[in-house]
């Protein structure tokens, strides 16, 4: 693998000093960006998508507007840049940008940053090397057309004659920007880092500590908060007494933050905050507080209640949302099979807690934060303290995991509040209990199949699901799924029988409902990857010739009079179908791989489930053992087609987290309520794997010449039905109800 120079956090002065206050070298940039090296060097602006800058030190500086939370955007977005400029690795430095709505979005989730990204920065780069090589032209008095770019050079391909970057860069800075739809991109055959395995850029500062998560801010007088809020969804402080709280060494104050009104949205939680001189005096200031709060409409969600009620409904008629072919209303007996399915409320349960850091200044606030979305975090907190959001300055830290839970910038404003408040610098840090217990929770669901057999064929099936939606988050009155989450693994699976009735039901929220990894994905893929296993058990046949069979012949699917539009995660169907032979290709994948394998030995079985989520086709196999009602996670085998790759280190290593994350939840993973409180409250109770649970992973990658596709996510929906279908064949039980830990030891 290549190595790389360096990732930078640039403040102006940092620029001015790297490029003169006069300036150097070739900027190039995002539509109207306002802070980039280049453009505050320079005080001007150049027009591109993404932004970068090369100096006459013959650095490639790029800045790269996304998050970095371990998935590798850091690295991805600098391959692509440097393939079509001809740049070499050495030579480029990553600056992390800043908050600013005229990137575009900046929403780094969803698996989409080079999903959405690739064309735009492969243009950028041709961008910038047609300008270097029109400098060129002109200097060496030679036709444009015989000129090539490599290795941070312009080279005339006859004489071989060259001029680095850094010497054309104030000559091509002068340039006018040539026409997008005039540039010549590079052939794939050509490429020299895309599809290419790079190390992440910022492996050396992880590997010795001096990589800046959101926890490593530190500002000259700084204060410290911890945060008591409330347990209950809705329910408002009516009593403090903090005298007690006052008297621990290092509290400086005690603050109440109003409990805001209508739907959660990204606002605070509201509570009482302990300011301190330091972390840990704040934390103990806080358990000396005594506390009562209101009732709240939300005080007697209790979630089994609440779950055994869901089962039900979803096994009673609920709303169309898909139908293809004509509704079968015939159900003997002998030939129907039916199953509920059901999942509990999940947190993300990252290593770094949500954390961040404000500090008033003459012109607004500056926030440091490990936020995915900093353009959220700017508007939220712009709203909250009555400011222009071009007075909101958000510095973007590591993240320490986020998996949707620090897109949802509610931290971001208890710090800007609390810096408002005290005139200083305050860092706001959750604690593992505040991240369990007062987060965004991925929604508790239930679903049901039913399904027509034949001796020949599965004839018609009828799926219903239930949970609260995301949507309710930012609109109370919201009490079913949205289209856009039965988008998510429920009505897009490609089944090719007769009649396929897909339907939703209602269900309210009692908490906060946020997107986790792989969102609605979790209990979709877990739903109909389990129940195909069944399918393939009625009818005798091996998981993954049942899952051919169902799918069909080789076709694009479009869900044409179907009863409804399919999003498609945002993305064009004629660029990201839903092709049947890409399912294929990945269970192919999956098949070629098991003939390796050895034969289970008894107590050993293995599973299997396919999934397309994020617009990436993922299959997976897994071998477990159960001796003595102990579960042991062999192995995984687990196969993706993605398109077009950028990093197939970082594809791989996504794969494996996926795994590994798909198996905690599966295996352990339930946050439940009582009398609308939380129960768990950290590892000892929301346990994730550990090493020794995590079975051999082997990672497969189907070649494919497809437009890129989502890797971050789609790696997860298949992992638990692929466990349970496993436990199965091991054992002949089977299990509906996640966690596994509720009926065999792990």
């Amino acid at each position: 693998m290549s190595t790389f120079t360096a990732v930078q956090n640039f403040s102006r002065r940092d620029v001015l000093k790297l490029f003169g206050a006069a300036g150097g070298g070739l900027a190039l940039g995002a539509s109207g960006l306002s802070w980039s090296p280049m453009a505050i060097a320079q005080q001007e602006e150049s027009r591109l998508n993404l932004f970068v800058a090369i100096g006459e030190d013959n650095k490639v500086y790029l800045t790269c507007h996304r998050s970095e939370m371990g998935q590798g955007i850091r690295t991805g977005i600098p391959q692509v840049l440097a393939d079509e400029l001809g740049a070499s690795w050495e030579n480029v430095v990553v600056i992390q940008g800043l908050a600013d709505k005229r990137y575009g979005s900046q929403n780094t989730d969803g698996s989409r940053s080079i999903r959405r990204g690739f064309d735009k920065m492969r243009e950028m780069g041709a961008m910038a090397r047609t300008m270097l090589e029109q400098a060129a032209s002109e200097r060496l008095k030679v036709p444009l057309n015989e000129l090539k770019t490599s290795d941070n050079k312009v080279i005339h391909s006859s004489s071989g004659r060259s001029i680095t970057f850094g010497e054309l860069a104030m000559a091509a800075a002068k340039l006018p920007l040539p026409d997008a739809a005039t540039l010549k991109l590079k052939s794939p055959k050509a490429f020299t880092h895309i599809g290419k395995s790079h190390r992440i850029v910022d492996m050396d500062d992880i590997l010795t500590g001096s990589a800046q998560y959101g926890y490593d801010v530190r500002l000259e007088g700084m204060l410290y908060a911890s945060i008591s809020r409330p347990a209950v969804l809705g329910s408002q402080l009516t009593q403090l007494d903090d005298a007690d709280a006052r008297k621990v060494a290092g509290v400086v104050d005690v603050i109440t933050l109003p409990v805001p009104k209508g739907a959660p949205s990204f606002q605070p939680l509201g509570g009482v905050a302990v300011v301190a001189s330091n972390s840990w005096s704040a934390i103990e200031g806080r358990k000396k507080l005594i506390t009562q709060w209101s009732a709240s409409d939300n005080d007697t969600h209790d979630s089994k209640v609440y779950l055994k009620a869901l089962m039900t409904r979803v096994q009673a008629p609920g709303k169309l949302v898909r139908q293809q072919g004509d509704e079968n209303h015939d159900w003997p007996e002998k030939d129907t099979i039916s199953a509920v399915y059901t999942v509990p409320y999940l947190a993300h349960a990252m290593m770094e807690p949500p954390t961040a850091t404000a500090r008033m200044t003459q012109e607004g606030v500056e926030i440091w934060a490990s936020t995915q979305t900093p353009q959220s975090a700017q508007q939220t907190v712009a709203a909250a303290l009555g400011l222009k959001e071009e007075q909101v300055i958000v510095h973007v830290t590591l993240l320490g995991g986020g998996f949707g839970r620090k897109s949802k910038p509610d931290f971001c404003v208890e710090a800007a509040l609390l810096a408002k408040h005290t005139g200083k610098p305050v860092k706001v840090s959750w604690s593992r209990e505040d991240e369990l217990q007062n987060g965004y929770l991925h929604a508790i669901s239930a679903q049901y199949f039913r399904a027509k057999v034949s001796s020949s064929s599965v004839e018609a099936i009828l799926q219903r699901t239930g949970f609260p939606s995301i949507s309710s988050t930012f609109n109370t009155s919201v009490d079913e799924p949205s289209a856009s989450e039965l988008d998510l693994g429920f009505v897009d699976v490609p089944l090719a029988v007769n009649s396929l009735r897909c339907e939703s039901v209602k269900a309210s929220a009692h908490t906060r409902i946020g997107w986790m990894r792989s969102v609605c994905n979790i209990q979709h893929g877990f739903g109909i990857g389990s129940f195909v296993d069944e399918l393939a058990q009625k009818r005798q046949l091996p998981t993954l010739q049942m899952w051919r069979e169902l799918l069909g012949e080789d076709r694009q699917e479009t869900f044409a009079e179907q009863g409804f539009k399919y999003g498609n995660y945002g993305e064009d169907l004629s660029r990201h179908p839903v092709d049947v032979a890409r399912f294929i290709g990945v269970i192919d994948a999956i098949e070629k791989a098991m003939l390796k394998q050895p034969k289970p030995s008894k107590g050993q079985g293995w599973g299997f489930a396919v999934h397309r989520s994020f617009t990436a086709f993922v299959a997976t196999a897994t071998l477990v053992e159960v001796k003595d009602e102990q579960l042991k996670v062999l192995k995984s085998v687990i196969a993706i087609d993605a398109g077009t790759l950028v990093n197939p280190d970082r594809v791989r290593s996504q794969l494996e987290g996926a795994v590994m994350f798909g198996l905690s939840i599966a295996l352990m993973g339930e946050i439940s309520f009582k009398d609308g409180r939380v129960e768990q409250s950290n590892f000892h109770d929301y346990p994730l794997l550990r090493m020794s649970q995590c079975p051999e992973i082997e990672t497969l990658i189907v070649a494919s010449d497809a437009a890129p596709a989502g890797v971050g996510e789609p790696g997860v929906p298949p992992i638990a039905p692929s466990l349970v279908n496993a436990i199965f064949a091991a054992t002949g039980l089977r299990i509906r109800e996640l966690p596994i830990n509720k009926l065999l030891s792990i």
